[in-house]
Order: C-alpha cells, then structure tokens, then sequence
C-alpha cells in the first residue's frame, strides 16, 4: 500500500463518537471539552525490542498499545474519549496492519474511544499513542497527594507479565531459576502480558476516595516511588501482601517477590487512601467488578521499603525498568 491508502484503510475502521466535529482527514482533529470538565492528555511510544518482544502478533501489539494509554488515564482517574495512532512501519502489509486494527478498536469500541487522527512513515516497527480523557473539574487523581498515615493499594494481581516475559526468555529469572508453569498457566500469563486491562472503571470509581494513584508499568517499587517522590513522603510494601494469581502462586517466595514488586508491565493501579476508608474503598472497587489489595502504608519521610516476614528488610534485585539502563528487558 501507498501511504494514503494505508491512512485510508485506518480511516475506513476507525470508531465514532458523536462530539468528533472533525477527526481522520484533515491537519487536526477538533474535540469539544464539555462544561465543568478537564482534558486529560497521555502519551506512549512502544518500539519492537524495547516494549515488545519481536514476533508479537499484531492483534495484540493493536490491544497492548491503546491499553497503556488507557491505563494512565484510569491512574488520573479519566473517562476516555479519543486517541491518535502514529506508526513507524518496515513496510505497509495488509495482513500485518488488519491485525493491529482487530485489537486496536476491539479495545477502543469496549471504552467507545474514537480514533481521530495520527500519522504514518516508513522505518522501523514503532507504535505511538496518545489518548484524551475527561474528568471532572478539580477532580482527577494526582501523584502529589499522598500523606502520612494513609492506607496503600493495589488492583488486580501483580508480576504476572514479568513471569511470561522469563517464561519465555526475554527477561532474566529473578534468582537465576525459571518459573515452571504448565500450559494452561503458560497462556495466562501471555495474555496478561500482551493483552492487559486498563481499570477504568477502577479509577472511575476510586474519585473522591484515594489521594494519590499512579498506573504501575515499570514495577511497583518504582511506581510506588514516583507518588513518594511527588508527594514528599515515604511508603512500606509488605511482600507478603502482594497478590499473585493461582498461575504465580506456585513460583517460590522470594522468586515471585522480585517479579511481583519489581516486573513491570502490569498496568495495574496503585493507591492511597485514607486508612478510615477501607471499608469504602473495597466497597466502590467490588462494584467495578475489580479486586483490591492493601498492599502497605504511606510515612513520613522518603522512598519506598519493601518488608519482608516480620517486618526484615528486603532488598530488590533493582527497583523496576528504567529506559537508557545498560541493559533492556528484552
């Protein structure tokens, strides 16, 4: 294909929304901000070898790419409403590309997100994202709002997609042995890795109970600093309490610790909220359909301090992903 059926062929597929006044086909979109609203705007590159293993099949690459935008917005606490597609293609395939809009929009129609716009050039295999979102004015969810005292929590479960990326060897095994997992569990964990699910609903849901909310994409331990950092506070993670899915459970302690605190790519939320709200918290989330986990408590001072049984230090294997790192992940 010729660039522009390529951007036709997107075009062709791409969602509506009723307050797109201009989407795909001019310079730029135009998007109304309805009254007592703010605009929430998040961006995210994804490049072959960096983000995902070469060989992803393009349905899932589509999914993973929208998802991890929808996730910051779920951390802000977002409605989404629309997004861009810029991708940077070796060459414009059909098959491959058909592919990538299956999961793209099969994700955007579940969060009637519209695509508007966005551009294409040749060179290698790069997908970027950004996604708008709306939230109540003075409402979204912030970094900066954690205090001392508070209760710290997590959706979902976590390290499942650090255990397929060792599964499947583009990730050193935490303590140098490979989980073993059987097929039923090896397919969980995948999915979990190229098929995770934005909590929308969950941060939704979390407005005017959590304090602060971060998306946990490059490790807990690290996300989990970037509220300490923002807010001037430190947290305790208790290892212990960190939930683990019937296909991880089986990986031995301190094993499944490394992959859960410090993996990555969950895309699960991470919170705080007053400790008086538990009953609350766990309340509006069971209503979403989203299972919780106090995981720790906010204090004062600086930094993050995962403990172990008895309240023993425990020291990672390193604090999470962080990009220009002397090695990738995978």
């Amino acid at each position: 294909m010729a660039e522009f059926d390529l951007v036709e062929r997107i075009r062709r597929r791409a969602g509506a929304r009723a307050d797109v006044r201009l989407g795909i086909g001019d310079d730029a979109a135009l998007l109304p901000v309805p009254a007592g609203h703010e605009l929430v705007v998040t961006a995210d590159t994804l490049n072959a070898g960096v983000h995902f293993p070469a060989g992803t099949a393009p349905a899932d690459l589509g999914w993973k790419a929208l998802a991890v935008n929808l996730s910051d917005l779920a951390s802000m606490g977002a409605r989404p409403a629309w997004c861009t597609l810029s991708l940077s293609l070796p060459g414009a395939a059909e098959a491959w590309l058909d592919g990538f809009l299956d999961g793209f929009l099969e994700l955007a129609a579940r969060h009637d997100v519209a695509l508007v716009g966005g551009d294409t050039t040749r060179g290698p295999l790069s997908v970027a994202v950004t996604a708008l979102g709306l939230v109540e004015q003075g409402a979204a969810l912030r970094r900066d709002r954690a205090r001392p005292g508070a209760a710290g929590w997590v959706t979902g479960t976590l390290g499942d997609a650090a255990a397929a990326l060792v599964l499947d060897g583009h990730m050193p095994a935490p303590g140098g042995a490979t989980p073993v997992a059987g097929e039923e569990a090896r397919a969980f964990l995948r999915a979990r890795l190229h098929r995770p699910t934005p909590r929308v609903e969950a941060g939704r849901s979390l407005l005017g109970l959590a304090r602060a909310c971060v998306d946990v994409s490059d490790g807990l331990l690290a996300d989990l600093g970037h509220i300490c950092e923002r807010s001037g506070v430190g947290a305790e993670v208790w290892l212990e309490a960190l939930p683990a899915s019937p296909a991880l459970a089986a990986v031995s302690g301190a094993r499944r610790a490394a992959l859960q605190a410090t993996g990555g790519d969950d895309y699960e939320l991470c919170f705080t909220a007053p400790a008086a709200l538990r009953e609350e918290v766990a309340q509006v989330l069971e209503q979403a359909g989203v299972e919780a986990t106090r995981i720790g408590r906010i204090v004062a001072g600086s930094g993050v301090r995962a403990l172990a049984a008895a309240g023993s230090p425990w020291q990672p294997p390193h604090a999470g992903y962080q990009h220009f790192a002397p090695a990738s992940p995978l």
